[in-house]
């Protein structure tokens, strides 16, 4: 439920959101599913942003090393074929 005066979230539903820093050091939020996120002045606000839009579940927030830029395509890229095994081990050690 969304705070008075604020609109419904066009974000969800998701399972997790990714924060990462672009080429230009700016933070960067981003869905599962490339069609939610945005870039952010610092780490406090991208991390506030992705705990409300997961509904406060800290597991389903993952912290990308390395630089990550901002694609909200919503087109899934290909996934290497250990990446799913990679992301669920981000999960756990996430939560």
């Amino acid at each position: 439920m969304s705070k008075k005066g604020e609109p419904p979230s066009p974000c969800r539903p998701v399972n997790f959101f990714r924060i990462g820093k672009d080429s230009q050091d700016h933070w960067v939020v981003q869905d599962d599913q490339r069609l939610c996120g945005g870039l952010f002045v610092d780490r406090a606000a991208a991390l506030k942003f992705a705990m409300f839009e997961t509904g406060n579940r800290p597991q389903a927030v993952i912290m990308v090393p390395g630089t990550f830029e901002l694609d909200l395509t919503g087109q899934r890229r290909a996934v290497a074929a250990n990446e799913p095994h990679r992301q669920a081990a981000a999960l756990r050690r996430a939560a």
